[in-house]
């Protein structure tokens, strides 16, 4: 195994106890798709939204499982990256890192557009994800103990909404209750578009809504990928892990149900706003404009936590030479990837000011689901004394990885077997130049 410390300069220190950590991995998973997923899930599922939800749901827990377990015993930076690495070879370790740190910088620029749609006019949209990447990218360079807090603060805020929220989706739900409709038998109609109206797709509609939901709130791998940084990680960890999701999954399930019972399976598809709408609905319109700035705050949450991330991953594979090894260097004042922290935040910055990439990041789905296959299949190869969960379970976690590429629409797939094929390319191309260089 690599040293994750190198002698011949300043490593990271273990400074994130377990609610530091519980808020990174909370900030990960209710972020701006606690506020926008819905309006697909229901047009994909209809009726069947809260199968789609379940189905997500138990992915993301043997998917979470492995991470969990794999963390406890290779407590790095780097996530799968590292895992793969160490269980299944250079090739599979790369794959998930590379489809994490392209997709999730593609993810960064569209966090930072979407805070920027809610907190600001259109005129001002992208100064402002410019700001907002240049304010995130300052709190990550302080280090982690001051991303662990402006994380939790963000966290507590957007709870707060979303129990108004809720609260309004009970009231909503008495005063004007909807009758949520079986999905219907899939039509002529399904096969010629991603979405048409709510459930035609049947089963794979449910697929569909499971993928978009697992999106949503699969951010506990941010935990894992802090590794170095957690104090006492074979046990904070798991247990961060474990909080996160389970908190998230509660938030996710409670909103669901409000959101069928007060809008409407078809209402809740045409929505542009559903959390809005539902205020709306409750006759709570004080709260519209409390609900937009927590969506705001959730998408800044998202991008804090995942530029935390995709610095610690490209650290990892500095170090192995799989990126620039300039990327592998440590403040030595603040113990954190200043280089990669930066490098990952240019690189935001200039699709920001290039791109709108709210709407075309599919690849970025594609790489998540390679970057947990990955992750459950190294699990699987860990013996009996490394296990916390059934093997099972892993298996079972990167099966529903694949079902769930299956189920993504094609021009996502497409976009994510070009992004790993050029990776694939740049790999090769290092390996024969270093391969000429020490012969």
């Amino acid at each position: 195994m690599s040293d994750p410390s190198p002698a011949s300069g300043p490593a990271l220190d273990r400074r994130l106890h377990l609610g530091g950590a519980v808020a990174i991995g909370l900030a990960s998973m209710i972020g701006a798709g606690v506020f926008a997923v819905w309006a697909p899930a229901a047009a994909a599922a209809g009726g069947l939204l809260l199968v789609g939800l379940l189905v997500a749901a138990f992915v993301a827990f043997a998917n979470a499982g492995s991470t969990a377990q794999l963390a406890a015993r290779y407590p790095e930076s780097g996530g799968a990256y590292r895992y793969g690495r160490e269980r299944l070879g250079a090739w599979s370790g790369f794959f998930a890192g590379w489809g994490f740190v392209v997709g999730k910088t593609a993810s960064c620029a569209a966090m930072a557009m979407t805070a920027a749609a809610y907190l600001a006019p259109a005129e001002w949209m992208r100064p402002v994800a410019v700001a907002a990447v240049v304010a995130v990218a300052a709190i990550d360079l302080a280090g982690v103990t001051r991303t662990a807090r402006a994380a939790t603060a963000i966290v507590a805020i957007v709870l707060a909404v979303l129990a108004i929220v809720f609260a309004a989706g009970v009231v909503a739900s008495v005063v004007s209750p909807v009758a949520i409709p079986d999905a219907p038998a899939p039509g002529p109609e399904a096969s010629g578009a991603f979405f048409s109206r709510p459930g035609t797709l049947g089963a794979y509609g449910v697929l569909q809504s499971a993928g978009l939901l697992f999106f949503a709130f699969a951010g506990y791998a941010r935990v894992a990928t802090l590794g170095e940084e957690v104090v006492e990680p074979a046990r904070t960890i798991p247990r961060a892990i474990a909080i996160s999701f389970g908190i998230a999954l509660a938030v996710y399930a409670a909103l669901a149900v409000v959101l069928l019972a007060g809008l409407g399976a078809e209402r809740l598809a045409a929505s542009d706003a559903p959390l809005a709408d539902l205020v709306a609905t409750a006759g709570w319109g004080w709260a519209a404009p409390v609900v937009q700035v927590a969506a705001g705050l959730a998408s800044l949450g998202a991008l804090l936590a995942l530029l935390a991330g995709i610095g610690r991953t490209s650290l990892a594979m500095g170090r192995d030479r799989e990126l620039p090894a300039a990327l592998a260097r440590i403040s030595s004042r603040t113990h954190v990837p200043h280089v990669a922290v930066i490098v990952v935040s240019v690189a935001v910055v200039a699709l920001v000011v290039v791109a709108d990439l709210r709407g075309a990041i599919g690849f970025s789905s594609f790489g998540v689901l390679v970057y947990y296959f990955v992750a459950n299949s190294a699990a699987l190869t860990q013996p009996r004394a490394e296990r916390r969960i059934p093997r099972w379970l892993s298996a079972v976690g990167a099966i529903g990885c694949l079902v769930l590429v299956a189920a993504l629409p094609w021009p996502s797939v497409v976009a994510g077997l070009a992004v790993f094929a050029v990776g694939a390319l740049v790999r090769a191309v290092a390996l024969a130049r270093r391969r000429r260089l020490s012969a």
